[in-house]
């Protein structure tokens, strides 16, 4: 059995069965004539088979050969298309990205920061999976996503990370004589109702905190599982909300124009705590690299108050 038949070989036979000379070949190949003959005598030693017979000047192929042709057309065949798929992956052209995303994320950033990478690569695929912080990151952890997007975990060997700090703003109804301010502080929310997320949730606890620093009193008429549905309620003026200012970002680039609710710093700070996840132990594409990088930057945006 050959062991060492390689494409060079492979391919000098391919160029003699299509022209019938070594030196047809040699020509198509760009190598010399000796050369191509050793290709071939080497390639007839491995297979322990004689390929062609000298005739007229020309290379009569053996049946064995007219066999052999139709395998070594395909293993090129093969080769050339793995080839350019490599190349097109290389290029960030082709491919498969794997995302899993918190859900502040899922409905506006995501899919708007997908759409923009993936516009001009129309044979990328990408699955997009919307799970609560803690799954995203088991599923990160057990390398089952390229990226994912989540509330910041305690370190973990099998995580690499990229850690942002995001100021929550105080969603305020537009017609509310606080919005007239610049910043808004806890005192000034005493003992009105707010919308805020589930009991045990860090942000949650964070506002709490914040109110508590102030000697303010928290009152929480709405619990919620997402910050979405809250400004529908603070655009009703059943309350306030302190918000993640991802929710406030894709509020305001949905309604453009005079909007029910405006934004505000809040102070005492209270931040949400998020991280790029990538599993740590398997080389990232460049597919997953370069959609990292543009999250990255976005993230940076957000992170930088006001």
């Amino acid at each position: 059995m050959a062991h060492n038949v390689s494409i060079r070989q492979l391919q000098a036979f391919r160029e003699v069965m299509r022209s019938g000379s070594v030196s047809e070949a040699a020509r198509i190949l760009g190598r010399t004539q000796p050369a191509v003959s050793a290709l071939i005598a080497n390639l007839e030693a491995e297979l322990q088979l004689s390929l062609f017979r000298r005739q007229k000047g020309r290379m009569e192929p053996t049946p064995e050969a007219m066999f052999f042709a139709g395998e070594a057309e395909a293993i090129l065949d093969r080769l050339a298309v793995s080839t350019r798929t490599m190349a097109e992956i290389g290029n960030l052209t082709k491919g498969r990205l794997n995302i899993a995303c918190m859900p502040a994320a899922a409905n506006m950033l995501m899919p708007q920061l997908v759409g923009e990478f993936l516009l001009d690569k129309p044979d990328v695929h990408a699955s997009l999976m919307m799970r609560a912080s803690s799954t995203v990151t088991k599923w990160i952890t057990s390398q089952q996503y390229d990226i994912g997007l989540a509330e910041t975990p305690p370190p973990n060997p099998a995580l690499r990370m990229r850690d942002f700090k995001l100021e929550c703003l105080c969603a305020i109804p537009c017609d509310d004589p606080i919005a007239a301010q610049d910043q808004i502080d806890a005192r000034m929310l005493d003992g009105k109702p707010m919308a805020a997320l589930q009991e045990g949730h860090p942000t949650l606890a964070a506002t709490r905190r914040a109110f508590d620093a102030q000697k303010a009193s928290f009152v929480h008429r709405f619990e919620l599982r997402t910050f979405q549905p809250a400004l529908l309620l603070v655009e009703k003026g059943l309350c306030y909300c302190v918000c993640d200012p991802i929710t406030a970002a894709e509020y305001e680039n949905q309604m453009p124009g005079p909007r029910p609710i405006v934004f505000r710093p809040f102070k005492p700070c209270v931040s949400l705590d998020i991280s790029i996840l990538q599993p740590a132990h398997r080389p990232a594409s460049k597919l997953a690299e370069a959609f990292a990088a543009l999250l990255e930057s976005e993230l940076d945006a957000l992170a930088q108050p006001g």
